[in-house]
């Protein structure tokens, strides 16, 4: 069974930059054909996508974040990192992090459809 936890601080000021770790046990995040991945939902809007990491290092963005996020890995922790620069306070929610074998997982509604996903982890964005 292959679980995540996210980790980081839960309050970040306006400006600076945002950093998140998901530590991943139970299996390797450089296991063919998985997808670890940053999604994140602020209260009353859908779920947004924020990119991924693939098991062999390719990343990929939503276009909307991508100026401003950077998603990294650390193959002998078996962790994978977000850092989001220049965050204001509509970078307040909830972050998660998550897998899935699908490189559609942009189009994913729910974080149920993915294949594990830690429990989240509040980040506001306040001064």
């Amino acid at each position: 069974q292959v679980q995540l936890q996210e980790s980081g601080p839960g309050l970040v000021k306006p400006s600076q930059t945002l950093s998140l770790t998901c530590t991943v046990s139970g299996g390797s995040i450089t296991t063919t054909h998985f997808y670890w991945t940053w999604i994140r939902q602020s209260p009353g809007k859908p779920l947004e996508w924020i990119g991924y990491i693939s098991y062999g290092g390719r990343t990929v963005y939503n276009p909307s974040l991508q100026s401003r996020t950077t998603i990294s890995r650390d193959t002998s922790n078996n962790q994978f990192s977000l850092q989001m620069t220049a965050v204001t306070p509509e970078d307040t929610a909830v972050y998660y992090c998550a897998t899935s074998t699908s490189t559609g997982s942009y189009y994913y509604r729910s974080l149920n459809e993915y294949d594990y996903r830690g429990q989240g982890t509040q980040v506001t964005v306040s001064s």
